[in-house]
């Protein structure tokens, strides 16, 4: 027989019905806004259960182990009694935002309010202590320090429940995407000396086939990248510029066909150039 509601925590109604009525995965949180740590017998998943927590769900704990991996709708295991002193004890809901289909860009403070309001589309947003959660419609990875006071909680990663908020939810946006892309660090390599081309400046390759093909080729590497689009663009850039970069047959238009493919893989102008100036750097250029 499983324990009363009201013995088994405020927190616990709540959770049953975010689980129930918005199909939203829950968990416990303990009073710091930190989930409840593995047990005993899942210390270091030694269980097995969801190895270094990339992937939600079974595993063989009954408890609320695992993090974000433990969130739920299972009303059964919410409401299971070895929940129980989780949810006596717990300081607040949480849930997980990627595996209800959302993205929320936790927004910290009011000069992140602002950034948002000016460069990101108005979506539901909610009241935080210190700040605002805005949600988008749509799961994305995570990512931290995004950029000053603004982090994204989506896939392998768990929010506060601070209620519905207001405004109406939109589709993610790619503006909200490119938050997480990580640009390629430039490469810290001793100058590399170039050398004078054979035939006093003239493209040592003979034919203007061989370049045509090469940037052909870059073209369609970068718009088969099913992920990773920016390292894509990157190596792209790179192969290019080894090949034909000393040789001074380059264009700005072979440059701007390059870009063009890049932006419609959803790259910026200023990821084009940024990615564009680390080969260049990469290569001693």
């Amino acid at each position: 027989m499983t324990q009363p509601t009201h013995i088994r925590g405020e927190h616990l109604p709540a959770a049953l019905s975010l689980a129930a009525t918005g199909h939203v995965p829950v968990l416990p949180l303990r009073a710091g806004k930190v989930p409840f740590g593995n047990c005993r017998r899942c210390t270091g998943n030694a269980c097995g259960g969801r190895p270094n927590m990339k992937t939600p769900g079974p595993c063989l704990c009954p408890a609320p182990c695992h993090g974000w991996a433990a969130a739920t709708t299972d009303p059964h295991v919410i409401n299971a009694p070895a929940w129980a002193r989780a949810w006596r004890e717990a300081g607040a809901v949480a849930y997980h935002p990627g595996g209800a289909g959302l993205t929320v860009v936790d927004l910290d403070n009011a000069d992140a309010i602002a950034w948002a309001r000016e460069n990101l589309p108005a979506t539901r947003a909610v009241r935080t202590t210190r700040g605002e959660h805005w949600l988008y419609r749509g799961a994305m990875p995570s990512a931290n320090a995004v950029r000053p006071g603004v982090d994204i909680k989506s896939a392998m990663a768990y929010a506060r429940w601070l209620g519905p908020g207001t405004g109406t939810l939109i589709a993610l946006p790619d503006t909200v995407c490119l938050l997480g892309v990580r640009e390629p660090a430039p490469v810290r390599t001793a100058p590399v000396t170039v050398p004078v081309p054979a035939g006093g400046g003239r493209c040592p390759h003979r034919t203007p086939a061989f370049l045509a093909r090469g940037i052909a080729m870059a073209e369609q590497r970068i718009a088969d990248a099913a992920g990773g689009v920016h390292a894509t663009v990157f190596g792209a850039f790179l192969a290019v510029l080894s090949t034909h970069g000393r040789c001074g047959c380059l264009t700005e238009a072979h440059m701007e066909r390059l870009f063009a493919a890049a932006r419609a893989k959803g790259e910026s102008p200023r990821h084009c150039a940024d990615a564009w100036s680390n080969a260049l750097h990469r290569l001693g250029m």
